[in-house]
């Protein structure tokens, strides 16, 4: 099915990799082709999407950029964006597929079901690998840089302009030539995740082994599981790897986080729900990721029938798990000490149903593509808070970049290339 894609300019496809949770939605969900399009900037991008939601009453995919915040808060983004995503994109799909437990649904305008099915049964296999040639991954902050600046946001905390802050850092290469499709059957080998998605937008491209969902409407019923909390697995040993289980359920400091991220989302969704309705439906629960145990945490509420799908969104938009609180203070600081823009990652990926209910993830673990320039860029970070250890805040962003590395064949590394030589060859925007 993915092979058959190829043909199109525009698809997103949905990958649950099986993880059978409580609150489980499709299994694999692809919109692909696109009979009607919307590509905007901050501005007065939520109101297209309501608009094009209400002129269609389709089925929606596309993604919602992190630097939608400047149309919801006062901000700007002055920061080089190399990958180009814009900042937000949706489309009507020519075709939907959804496969179930025990079936495959296919939506597509005219009556060419079986003439589709044929179609993608006899698709031949394409079996290249994803990386065509070696090339050079670069890192946009030495290690010493990244400890400072960490050691700098936590002056900001001690000083209380926040309570805690997620700061990432890039990796990058240039001029480099890619297999979209094969790369992503290649991260989710290494990583399978249960919101991972492989989007293409003209010649712009998500990879992405996300365990993480932002937000899902379902009726009236608002639904939003933030991570905080990072351990790795223990590939050789079943009991320590419990004892890394244990040793996160107990962290204070990742405990902290969580209850932060908690109730700055309960806080979000409290806007736009009903009152009394917002509850935390588990706490500091720990889930295993092929590579990592993360600690997942579940708010839900009723959304008020005064107020529209797209309210829940612009209210909880960006999640907090990408940003810290307060939020807005937080994304000045983001601005001030990341070096480029996320672009579309920390923003959102999914699908809105023609009754306007909704599921998104966060994108995160996940390899961003412009195959016209050939820029690859991933970024990788954590949430600080004043009791965070500069070095091992920096080890746990290379952490949530193994599966990447695996894939890129950097893993074995114990970091990147020296910087230096990058600052003597000035790419665009630095």
């Amino acid at each position: 099915m993915l092979n058959w894609t190829y043909q199109f300019d525009i698809c997103a496809f949905l990958d649950n990799h099986q993880y059978q949770g409580e609150h489980h939605s499709f299994e694999c969900l692809l919109g692909a082709g696109a009979l009607h399009r919307l590509e905007c900037n901050a501005g007065n991008a939520f109101e297209r999407l309501q608009q094009m939601h209400a002129e269609h009453g389709d089925w929606l995919f596309g993604h919602l950029g992190y630097d939608l915040k400047n149309e919801l808060f006062p901000l700007t983004s002055e920061h080089p964006d190399p990958v180009g995503f814009s900042d937000m994109f949706f489309f009507v799909p020519e075709v939907v597929i959804l496969l179930g437990k025990d079936a495959i649904h296919i939506g597509v305008h005219g009556d060419d079901h079986a003439k589709l099915w044929e179609a993608i049964v006899n698709q031949p296999f394409a079996g290249w690998v994803g990386v065509q040639s070696p090339f050079q991954t670069w890192q946009r902050f030495s290690k010493p840089e990244y400890i400072g600046i960490i050691e700098q946001l936590k002056q900001h905390i001690l000083r209380g302009d926040c309570y805690e802050i997620n700061f990432c850092q890039q990796f990058y290469g240039e001029n480099v030539k890619l297999i979209p499709l094969r790369l992503y059957e290649e991260l989710c080998a290494a990583s399978p995740n249960p919101f991972s998605a492989y989007y293409k937008c003209i010649d712009k491209y998500l990879l992405c082994a996300s365990p993480e969902r932002y937000l899902r409407k379902e009726g009236d019923r608002l639904l939003s599981q933030p991570i905080k909390g990072t351990m790795a697995r223990h590939k050789f040993d079943a009991s320590q790897d419990e004892q890394r289980k244990e040793q996160l359920q107990k962290s204070a400091k990742d405990r902290s986080e969580n209850v932060m991220v908690v109730d700055l989302v309960r806080n979000d969704l409290a806007m736009v729900c009903e009152e009394g309705s917002v509850q935390v439906d588990e706490l500091f629960g720990i889930y295993s990721f092929p590579q990592v145990h993360q600690m997942i945490s579940t708010i839900s509420g009723t959304l008020r029938n005064d107020l529209s799908w797209v309210d829940a969104i612009k209210a909880t938009f960006p999640m907090g798990s990408m940003t810290g609180a307060p939020k807005r203070r937080v994304m000045e600081l983001i601005e001030k000490y990341e070096a480029v823009k996320r672009g579309i990652f920390s923003g959102a990926v999914g699908y809105i149903t023609p009754d306007a209910d909704f599921d998104f993830n966060v994108v995160i673990r996940s390899i961003l593509y412009n195959e016209t320039t050939g820029y690859v860029s991933w970024l990788a970070g954590g949430g600080i808070t004043f009791y965070s250890d500069p070095q091992q805040e920096y080890e746990e962003s290379l952490l949530k970049a193994k599966a990447i590395r695996q894939v890129f064949g950097e893993a074995e590394k114990e970091s990147f290339r020296d910087v230096e030589a990058r600052w003597n060859k000035p790419t665009e925007g630095q």
